[in-house]
């Protein structure tokens, strides 16, 4: 990357580059898993401005584009990451850790001690991600996902 990508809080207003950037990040997930009907292929900007509106999620920004994001938000003391997406021109650059980090921050800062977050079987890197980072994997379903968490204190 040219130059170092800022962090900065999610809104709704970032609902179609997030969407743009989602949809080309999960485009090869449902290669792997032969899936072109996953949520975050499927998810409409109607749905994703309304989930932005009270989102503990971050994007990161390099010049006037967005080029990362993810979400989350707190259910009692538990943050709940999701849709972790980085445009595929700039994966393997450090802003998927650059985005968990930020994102368990706000999470810290909102009374989380804990932060969960999945993905699935077949997802080698977004794995290989979250163990590097500090997450444990806790549990894995019957249909291959795997759920991690990771304390946030």
């Amino acid at each position: 990357m040219s130059t170092s990508p800022t962090v900065r809080p999610i809104t709704p207003d970032d609902a179609g580059e997030v969407l743009t950037i989602q949809r080309a990040a999960f485009a090869s997930e449902a290669l792997i898993y032969g899936d072109p009907d996953m949520p975050p292929l499927t998810q409409t900007l109607e749905e994703l401005r309304a989930e932005l509106v009270e989102n503990l999620g971050c994007v990161a920004v390099s010049g006037h584009r967005i080029v990362g994001a993810v979400r989350a938000r707190v259910a009692d003391d538990l943050l709940l990451i999701g849709r972790l997406a980085i445009a595929p021109d700039q994966q393997g650059e450090g802003l998927g850790t650059l985005l968990l980090g930020a994102v368990e921050q706000r999470g810290r800062e909102a009374g989380a001690t804990e932060a969960e977050l999945f993905t699935g079987g077949l997802s080698e890197a977004n794995q290989r991600l979250y163990e590097r980072e500090g997450y444990h994997r806790t549990e894995e379903t019957a249909d291959g996902e795997i759920f991690y968490r990771k304390p946030l204190a």
